[in-house]
């Protein structure tokens, strides 16, 4: 069948149409499939395919979920008993996962067919898709640009339509990421919000969390209410919300107060088509009836530091696991208290365009070239990995070129409600979703 209308629903209006008996989970995945490989070829964003076991899953009985029988792509960093997950790693290009993780179980009770694995850097480490094993992941807005990272894969495969939602995570910005680089939407939870074991009980030292991408705010909200929640390996757990998720879209926000700012936080200029952007959807806010004021963020302390010394740590306990397994030798190759004035602080999610594919070459001998980059590129992002707020990145803007420019919005510690209610709002008064790439399935 050819389902010529899939790529304009979401995740929850497929389901709704297999829950009617109005189209199949077969061939929705059949649908997903085949716009895989129409448009793979050239975005590179399907890494790991396992076809068999989707069909398998249909065979088998799909449980009766929110997202039942809508296609599915988790993250090549998670694990699927019986299928590769390689870390965007070739040491770990053979791999394959003796047992599922919690997060790809309750992704799994969600009724969602998993059909393959989107494209990481090496171990999620950069904010953009090109790991030595796979190669680059291009972005479909404009093919010589990076579609961010490390979620890169789930933001070119979203953007691109092959599906309508997809796992991603956040570890200094990598949901936020993608989402601004590939134009879809793109939130970070609260700290502790989704499980991440049982292997272990917290990633980057608790700066990681997952969750989706998404190409609308309800899928993520019903998402976020179907996965969430501590395991057995919980160090810690974040505040319960007041309500499912799912209604607060849609739920009257009232005036809220919202901080913004558009300049990075270091003082450094931005790209002034990002900055122009962010002032016209803070008139936007105002224009609804919020109460917007500008004002500097004030740093605790300096994100590339701290990213720098927590993520090394972890890669470098990465790396002596990996040694470990192989048995060989790896080689060389003050910030919560503002919002104690305001509900909700808007920033650009990226301060400059989308990255150009080889523009940030972690391979080279010389990474002198990395710290700048990452300094121009994504100053804000990590702040909110490092207090674990929530935050989320909205494609609300276009440049003069055509590559989607994401806003940044943060609340307090455990409000994603604040958040979700904010983003149907800017969903229903400035919609993005009839908005596709040159390279669309």
């Amino acid at each position: 069948m050819a389902f010529k209308e899939y790529g304009s629903y979401d995740g929850l209006g497929l389901a709704d149409l297999v829950r009617k008996k109005q189209v199949s989970a077969r061939e929705l995945l059949d649908e997903a499939i085949a716009r895989t490989a129409k448009v793979d070829p050239q975005i590179n964003a399907v890494v790991v395919k396992h076809y068999d076991y989707a069909q398998a899953q249909i065979d088998k009985g799909l449980p009766d979920g929110p997202f039942t029988g809508v296609p599915f792509l988790l993250k090549d960093l998670d694990i699927l008993e019986g299928t590769r997950t390689t870390s965007g790693a070739s040491v770990y290009k053979d791999n394959v996962a003796d047992h599922t993780g919690t997060l790809a179980q309750r992704f799994l009770d969600t009724g969602v067919t998993i059909f393959g694995k989107s494209s990481s850097p090496e171990f999620g480490l950069m904010p953009t898709t090109e790991s030595r094993l796979f190669g680059p992941t291009r972005n479909p807005w404009n093919l010589a640009h990076s579609s961010g990272g490390s979620s890169g894969g789930a933001g070119a495969a979203v953007a691109a339509r092959i599906l309508p939602v997809a796992h991603a995570s956040d570890g200094g910005g990598s949901i936020r990421i993608p989402a601004s680089a590939s134009g879809v939407f793109g939130l970070k939870p609260t700290r502790a919000r989704n499980p991440l074991g049982p292997d272990r009980g917290e990633g980057w030292a608790g700066f990681s969390c997952g969750h989706v991408l998404s190409i609308s705010v309800r899928d993520s909200a019903a998402m976020l209410d179907a996965i969430h929640g501590p395991e057995p390996s919980s160090l810690y757990v974040a505040p319960p919300p007041e309500r499912p998720f799912a209604q607060e879209v849609g739920r009257d926000p009232g005036r809220m107060r919202i901080a913004f700012t558009d300049k990075s936080p270091y003082g450094d200029a931005i790209d002034p088509e990002i900055a122009a952007a962010v002032r016209e959807v803070a008139s936007l806010l105002a224009g609804l009836g919020h109460h917007v004021e500008e004002r500097a963020p004030v740093l605790a302390a300096d994100p590339a530091v701290v990213m720098s010394t927590i993520v090394s740590a972890n890669t470098a306990l990465n790396v002596r696991l990996a040694e470990q397994r192989f048995g060989r030798t790896m080689t060389d190759s003050d910030w919560r208290r503002s919002f104690q004035t305001c509900d909700v602080f808007l920033c650009p999610t990226l301060c400059s365009p989308p990255l150009r594919i080889g523009e940030l070459n972690t391979m080279s001998e010389d990474l002198s070239h990395i710290a700048p980059i990452l300094r121009r590129y994504m100053p804000a992002t990590a702040m909110y990995n490092m207090s674990g707020q929530p935050a989320m990145s909205m494609p609300l803007a276009w440049n003069a070129a055509g590559l989607p420019l994401g806003m940044m919005f943060a609340a307090r510690f455990g409000d994603e409600a604040t958040l979700f209610r904010l983003a149907a709002q800017l969903e229903q008064e400035r919609p993005w979703k009839h908005r596709l790439p040159p390279i669309c399935a």
